[in-house]
């Protein structure tokens, strides 16, 4: 029997985040190995596992896998989250993509310089409500379904989800003019796994502090 899945990161949410979703809502537990300090990130590049000195890393099936966007995917093939045949697949992909995009404008965010975060606040802002959000919006109410593509659950809903989550961080009024994206978040919220996830104690993480992302900055020698 195989082991449950190691994920190497460190204790904060960064890329890693949608994965430990992808996983909790899949119902699969899995450890965490922190990278605390920079000679554990310094141990684990010299070990030759990282194919691209970079951190998210994930060891599962005997595999240690990188690259964020290939380790959701083998997530969401091996446990039915990718949609049942290729054109469902290729939406996935696409919608997953642009919430993709509008997240990385929200991870990158602790980054940024201070006297640039009001005006990547309002970016985000903007093109969280013009931009990004109508398109699931229309998507739900073109096929009056309860999940993006095929009327069942896949990574594309857990990862939209989990953006609105943070869109919710940034300013609770974004999501008042999207009903059925509220309605998909609750729904989705709901279901035994990410119920389990979203409780407080869970492996879920909460949004980076200044304490945290200076650990980070040591551990990974970012300016």
């Amino acid at each position: 029997m195989a082991g449950k899945p190691k994920l190497h990161y460190f204790n904060g949410r960064g890329r890693m985040e949608s994965i430990r979703w992808l996983l909790a809502a899949a119902g699969v537990e899995f450890e965490e190995i922190f990278i605390e300090t920079p000679e554990d990130w310094d141990k684990l590049r010299n070990d030759g596992h990282l194919m691209f000195q970079q951190v998210p890393m994930v060891e599962i099936d005997g595999m240690k896998m990188v690259q964020t966007r290939a380790i959701l995917n083998y997530i969401a093939t091996k446990y039915n989250l990718y949609g049942k045949d290729i054109k469902e697949r290729a939406l996935i992909d696409m919608y997953t993509e642009g919430i993709a995009d509008l997240s990385e404008m929200i991870i990158v965010l602790p980054l940024c310089p201070p006297d640039q975060k009001e005006a990547k606040i309002a970016l985000i802002k903007e093109r969280t409500t013009d931009r990004y959000l109508p398109v699931f919006e229309k998507v739900l109410k073109s096929h009056g379904q309860d999940y993006l593509v095929g009327n069942r659950l896949s990574k594309a809903d857990i990862h939209l989800v989990e953006l609105l989550y943070y869109v919710e961080e940034i300013d609770p009024s974004l999501l008042a003019n999207f009903p059925l994206l509220k309605a998909l978040k609750t729904r989705i919220s709901n279901l035994p796994t990410v119920k389990k996830f979203l409780q407080p104690g869970s492996q879920r993480k909460p949004p980076i502090d200044e304490k945290s992302l200076e650990q980070a900055k040591k551990i990974f020698r970012m300016k």
